[in-house]
């Protein structure tokens, strides 16, 4: 699985504040080192790559996630809680079989 965070930097060039925040989540929890690449949608550059991606999937909210699965599916995540809960931090299938004698 490789994981793309795609971040909006502001016209004068600090990170919007949502994207701020997610990266602070993100390092908080360890999980910085599970995404495999950060692109950026620079305001003052619409041809950078953050934007290009955003316009291929369709989204216009930053921060988001692009999860590509090694079967070739994709998945765009722009709400970090759903990302958070099903990618970094999914439910391991021993927890929900778990019996108690």
């Amino acid at each position: 699985m490789r994981i793309t965070l795609v971040k909006k930097v502001l016209a004068d060039g600090q990170d919007c504040r949502k994207c701020r925040d997610v990266m602070e989540r993100l390092e908080r929890g360890g999980h910085l080192g599970r995404i495999d690449r950060i692109l950026v949608a620079d305001e003052r550059n619409p041809a950078s790559a953050g934007w290009m991606v955003a316009q291929h999937y369709g989204v216009d909210t930053a921060p988001f996630f692009v999860v590509r699965h090694d079967d070739g599916r994709e998945e765009v995540y722009t709400v970090f809680l759903a990302f958070l809960r099903e990618v970094l931090q999914p439910p391991s299938p021993a927890s929900s079989s778990t019996s108690h004698p």
